[in-house]
């Protein structure tokens, strides 16, 4: 097998490597993997592409999903976006069972969901944070991959676009949906992770070499927890109604409430302690959260 990385920017050349008959539409393509002759396409390395890629693969076995494992017999589904790395390594095999759905960003040009489709984190989950479907929802979502393919499909005209477009707005909805699902029904290994942030938080603000360093970022936060960004903050909103930024103007603000109430440190001392670079960015986000100022806040206290 031949290493080496290569970028696919069109459905056209996808399909060509696949050895896939020639889209019917240029910029969009729906097929099934037990379809492709071509699984590896004969290299191992990394493929970057140049659209938009949803695809459900079929395949019986466990997911780890924070320390634990679960059982599941239905599609698992995961989203790819434009210039996105897929790595494909040696020996390894795709999923002979499923459905891909490719759709160009030219294709979504003057239409709102090309600048909402942005809102949609699970483009940016990492492969094992795919969303793994029931029955009766991979049954729904087949229904839409059929319809997409059966209006590219026929004579196409001037409604096809909106019709098709529709159809990925609706896939992309349900997928909302199904996915805080998953997040209720694995909500053991969900409040697991959140356990882990809050000790993680507590170990942050109670560090001096770590506050050195600065505010922990999101970024940060996801990566000691082994979770992207993305997933990380839809899973807490999911549960707790806020994000891992919200974590963490709250942790900051109790730790900032008590260094106020229990010590004769001054505002700048507990602002850079506590990792600011400026202090008024502190008082600007204390009074922001608890309404009032934090020289207030102590005052109350006497």
């Amino acid at each position: 097998m031949k290493n080496t990385s290569i970028h696919i920017d069109s459905i056209s050349a996808l399909h060509k490597l696949r050895g896939l008959p020639k889209p019917k539409h240029p910029l969009v393509s729906v097929f099934r993997l037990n379809e492709v002759p071509n699984a590896n396409a004969g290299w191992t390395g990394n493929m970057v592409i140049g659209f938009y890629c949803i695809a459900i693969k079929r395949d019986a076995g466990t997911f780890k999903y924070g320390q634990r494992y679960y059982d599941y017999d239905s599609g698992t589904m995961s989203f790819f976006s434009p210039n996105q790395v897929l790595a494909h390594e040696e020996g390894e095999t795709e999923l002979q069972e499923g459905v891909a759905l490719n759709f160009h960003p030219d294709f979504l040009a003057g239409y709102p969901l090309a600048k909402t489709i942005k809102n949609y984190g699970f483009f940016s989950y990492e492969v094992s944070e795919a969303l793994h479907l029931s029955e009766q929802e991979e049954e729904i979502l087949d229904g839409i991959f059929n319809n997409i393919e059966r209006e590219y499909q026929g004579n196409i005209d001037q409604f096809s676009q909106d019709i098709i477009i529709a159809q990925i707005e609706l896939l992309l909805q349900y997928c909302n949906r199904f996915y805080n699902r998953q997040f209720i029904t694995r909500k053991i290994a969900c409040n697991e992770t959140l356990i882990r942030l809050e000790n993680l938080l507590n170990e942050y603000f109670t560090d001096e070499k770590a506050l050195a360093s600065g505010l922990p970022t999101v970024q940060f936060i996801a990566g000691q927890l082994g979770i992207s960004t993305n997933y990380l903050s839809d899973m807490l909103r999911s549960i707790t109604g806020q994000t891992t930024q919200q974590h963490i103007h709250n942790k900051l603000m109790e730790k900032a409430k008590e260094l106020l109430s229990t010590t004769n440190l001054t505002v700048r001392e507990i602002a850079y302690q506590l990792g600011f670079d400026y202090p008024q960015s502190f008082n600007k986000l204390f009074k922001k959260k608890t309404n009032v100022s934090p020289l207030a806040f102590r005052q109350s206290f006497n």
